[in-house]
């Protein structure tokens, strides 16, 4: 399921080209989940302190749903699943540092969750098609 997204380049900010070992260790860094239906993986995501030290007690969290099962509902099933376990391992917020403003269905389910654009980074990322597009900072309590 990573590969596909981070060799496409238009979601995550993480080189194209990054080795299979490079992005499994950087997925499964803390705390990685499954989404399976009917024993088949259909999206997976993280959940990893945002910060160290005092801003510990915030998260971060990436998904990725699987190509042949987007539009199902996957990343909001996933969402409700993190924002419970987020809570279960103790984090007070959740943020998400780089949401591209182009990534409509992303925004647009966070923000159904109760996440607030706490920050706007124009022109932060570089599409593959050379077009520069703004980044959101998202931010909800727990």
């Amino acid at each position: 399921m990573l590969e596909p997204v981070f060799r496409a380049g238009d979601t995550y900010a993480i080189d194209r080209d990054i080795p299979r070992e490079e992005a499994l260790a950087y997925w499964l860094s803390e705390h990685a989940f499954v989404a399976e239906a009917d024993g088949i993986a259909i999206g997976t995501y993280y959940i990893r302190r945002n910060y160290k030290g005092g801003g510990s007690h915030v998260c971060n969290c990436g998904y990725i749903t699987a190509r042949h099962a987007e539009g199902r509902g996957v990343a909001r099933a996933m969402l409700t699943h993190s924002l419970d376990e987020a809570r279960r391992i103790g984090f007070e917020a959740m943020q998400f540092n780089f949401v591209l403003a182009s990534n409509i269905r992303a925004v647009e389910t966070w923000t159904k969750a109760g996440f607030q654009t706490i920050g706007r980074v124009p022109h932060a990322f570089l599409m593959p098609e050379g077009e520069k597009v703004d980044a959101l900072i998202l931010h909800r309590f727990l």
